[in-house]
């Protein structure tokens, strides 16, 4: 009988890369969660962790046995569903999570939504990045994550994770008032080529869709400033320092002189919704998002 707690030690291991890692998510010692492992070895019979350089590495049989982990672990919130299932009420605590527009703008009207439809429903909600997001949920600490599609995301096939689309979150160009394109209705990107750009910081998930989009559209940006937040690059903006794209959801302050140009082209994000494997069917995740499937077109305008 294969236990179910070291089942779930090597399953961390593989989400976060390495025992140390995993035994932190874990409170664990990382003697301890390699204690747990070596006794799930025995358990089963078969090495799971192979030496690589100065650290270790999941073995074959470790990678064929996550696969059923994986399956396991849905099922088992399926069954946790079933067993608390309260007649499709949406009751009880919904845990929530979403980097900072997508709490601002899509989370928390949603909250006050469902607070009133559904008063026997609580719903906290807890600001977090993209990465963390997918950690929360891996972790049982969050039950619905909204993110953003980035090429380090987990892929769509990664059966521990349930995403699917939400919306297209379009970017404008932002410029000053009074700034030769600020009176268009529509702009090609490549009309600002000769500008100088502010752009996010390198780590920022939105970084490579500002470069993807001006590669697009025949130019490399000459990035002067770069900024983390949206509210700082609509201020670097305002005092003259240079143009940028961001995306429309964002909610820039209302009395800065800037003005929004809509690109052609279409650069765009595009916004998840994630569940773990077998969680979209709870009751309180469904009313959640319908909520934010009713209120996503309106959100970008």
């Amino acid at each position: 009988m294969i236990d179910l707690r070291r089942l779930h030690v090597l399953r961390a291991v593989a989400h976060y890369g390495t025992v140390t890692a995993a035994a932190r998510a874990l409170h664990f010692t990382p003697s301890a969660a390699s204690q747990q492992i070596r006794q799930l070895a025995r358990d089963l019979g078969v090495d799971l962790l192979e030496r690589q350089g100065r650290g270790v590495r999941l073995s074959p049989a470790a990678e064929s046995l996550l696969a059923h982990a994986d399956a396991i672990e849905t099922r088992w919130e399926q069954a946790e569903l079933d067993l608390r299932a309260d007649h499709g009420a949406p009751a009880g605590l919904l845990r929530v999570t979403g980097f900072p527009v997508a709490v601002s703008v899509l989370l928390a009207p949603v909250a006050a939504r469902l607070s009133v439809r559904h008063p026997r429903l609580r719903v906290r909600i807890l600001e977090a990045e993209v990465s963390e997001s997918f950690d929360l949920l891996f972790e049982g600490a969050v039950d619905l994550a909204v993110v953003e599609a980035t090429p380090l995301n987990p892929p769509l096939s990664d059966v521990r994770f349930d995403q699917r689309p939400l919306l297209e979150d379009p970017f404008d160009l932002v410029v000053p008032e009074g700034h030769p394109l600020a009176g268009r209705g529509q702009v090609g990107l490549g009309e600002a080529a000769r500008e100088p750009w502010i752009a996010p910081v390198p780590e920022s998930p939105c970084r490579s869709h500002v470069m993807s989009a001006c590669g697009a559209a025949g130019f490399t940006p000459d990035v002067v400033h770069h900024a983390r937040d949206w509210n700082v690059t609509a201020h670097l903006v305002a005092h003259g320092l240079g143009v940028a794209l961001i995306p429309r959801l964002a909610q820039l302050p209302p009395h800065l002189p800037i003005t929004r140009v809509r690109c052609t082209g279409g650069p765009h994000r595009t916004l998840l919704t994630c569940t773990r494997g077998g969680g979209r069917a709870r009751p309180a995740v469904e009313a959640a998002l319908r909520e934010l499937r009713e209120l996503a077109p309106t959100a970008v305008g």
